[in-house]
């Protein structure tokens, strides 16, 4: 039995337990797209799979329903795999291990990936039900959402007929969203000249912030692991034998890193003066993220004797330290007719060694595409003056609020009718699929909805049980008036 043996709606919760046993972070999503096929074939559903694994599913309407419009429902089947740092679960390989506290649905040690499991979840429900009344179907099920939205970017939508599309990729219920920001990845990448030295090694840990996810919490001032650790180090690196032999942090562009550790060496003269600038700064940034991230600490621990390592040069780990300290981070602008959401904004999600070179990565958002390039202009502009090198990818566009739009005044009036209340409309800093597929289908009608979930993209998310079953609920009734 599942540890949701039992919740409601029964049918949901079973396929989100069949996907939780299958690997399915970005970049590993082959094994739950043949599931996907597999499932559709033991229905006789037509199905397509396309070369980067993208799937698309189509159900007849029921009875009284066969000559209406198609209704596009869509998600994303992979996640945001991350796991706490002691955890031994290899997320490539193994499933995830959910926990039920009260009405909150987590995962042991990692991210849960309600995002969008929940939205594969409730498709796989509908796909396989006999009971349910509905229009023509087409379930349409992306790859690699999470790293760039590569898979809505390759997705041919010529075997669609729809042009009304429910999103299942939101976060909190009762909140319709009708337009969100586009976006572009862009990459800073630093060479890093190697010497030997004899000196004694260290390892420097700047941990315990919440992070989160950079299009929902980025106004919230949270505190970037990496964007902290430079500036200590542009410090740490006014000391003469202080040199650095590797910097990491972050899991992904479109999170906010909440870890980064630097391995150094220096001499034993110096150790007492490093092990107070580390002190320092840790009630410096203690005191400034009391409120926003009151969890932040600092530890240091170095070797009892010197040996010999390959560090970085002084020079190239000082300009690296310099400029991820000195390049802009966090919210740049704010949409001036929609009070408190982030019109531009960027976030250093990645650091990483790869060869001998350092890459810097960050995920860059602006509702405004002129915004959006003069930010990726700025960053590029420092990051070559200072000797790097830039790469831009994953780029995507914007969705735009549509005033007219029936299908969102169907579901309006839908949730007026079963709740006594009217849904909020917004418009979100946060990436969705739904501009892609826009430039794909003309005229596309989309709405995006969801349960209520918390802290996605890290190790602390949970899926609202109760809110789950009410927002299945308000599909079902949405699907039986189209």
């Amino acid at each position: 039995m599942g540890v949701l043996e039992g919740k409601a709606p029964a049918k949901v919760w079973h396929y989100f337990e069949e996907i939780c046993k299958i690997p399915h972070g970005s970049g590993n999503i082959e094994q739950i797209s043949d599931y996907l096929v597999d499932f559709a074939k033991e229905r006789n559903l037509e199905c397509y799979q396309d070369q980067t694994k993208n799937v698309i599913i189509k159900k007849p309407g029921t009875t009284g329903y066969e000559e209406k419009e198609p209704i596009i429902l869509q998600g994303h089947m992979d996640m945001v795999a991350v796991k706490t740092p002691d955890s031994a679960i290899d997320m490539k390989t193994q499933g995830l291990q959910l926990e039920v506290k009260g009405d909150w649905l987590s995962a042991k040690e990692t991210s849960l990936g309600g995002d969008d499991g929940i939205a594969v979840a409730f498709a796989l429900a509908l796909l396989d039900s006999t009971d349910i009344p509905h229009p023509p179907l087409e379930v349409l099920i992306t790859v690699d959402e999470e790293v760039g939205m590569d898979g809505a970017k390759a997705v041919d939508l010529s075997v669609c007929q729809g042009k009304r599309m429910l999103n299942l990729d939101s976060e909190e219920e009762g909140i319709f969203l009708a337009g969100c920001a586009g976006g572009m990845r862009v990459d800073c990448v630093f060479p890093m000249r190697k010497e030997r030295v004899n000196k004694i090694p260290g390892k420097l840990l700047l941990g315990g912030l919440l992070g989160g996810h950079s299009g929902e919490e980025i106004h919230r001032e949270r505190g970037n692991a990496i964007v902290l650790m430079g500036r200590v180090l542009t410090k740490l690196l006014e000391v003469d034998s202080f040199q650095v032999v590797s910097i990491l942090g972050g899991l992904a562009d479109n999170a906010i890193p909440r870890e980064c550790t630097v391995e150094c060496v220096v001499d034993e003269k110096d150790k007492e003066t490093v092990l107070q600038i580390v002190k320092e700064y840790e009630t410096i940034l203690r005191q400034e993220y009391a409120v926003a991230d009151a969890g932040l600490c600092f530890s240091l621990e170095f070797a009892s004797a010197a040996y010999r390592k390959e560090v970085y040069r002084k020079e190239d780990a000082s300009t690296l330290a310099n400029f991820i300290f000195a390049a802009p981070n966090g919210v740049q602008a704010y949409n001036p007719s929609l009070k408190g959401l982030p019109e531009t904004s960027l976030n250093l999600g990645v650091i990483s060694e790869e060869g001998e070179s350092v890459k810097v990565r960050y995920s860059l958002r602006s509702s405004k595409e002129s915004a959006k390039l003069a930010l990726c202009d700025k960053v590029s502009i420092l990051a070559s003056a200072m000797g790097g090198r830039v790469e831009k990818s994953s780029a995507y566009p914007g969705w735009d609020y549509k005033e007219q739009s029936p299908l969102r005044d169907l579901m309006v009036s839908t949730y007026e009718k079963m709740y006594g209340t009217s849904p909020k409309i917004q418009v979100i800093h946060a990436g969705l699929e739904c501009g892609l597929l826009m430039e794909k289908i003309p005229d596309l009608d989309c709405v995006s909805i969801g349960p209520d979930m918390k802290n996605i993209h890290t190790t602390e998310e949970e899926l609202s049980i109760l809110s789950t079953e009410r927002v299945w609920n308000f599909v079902l009734e949405v699907l039986k008036n189209t």
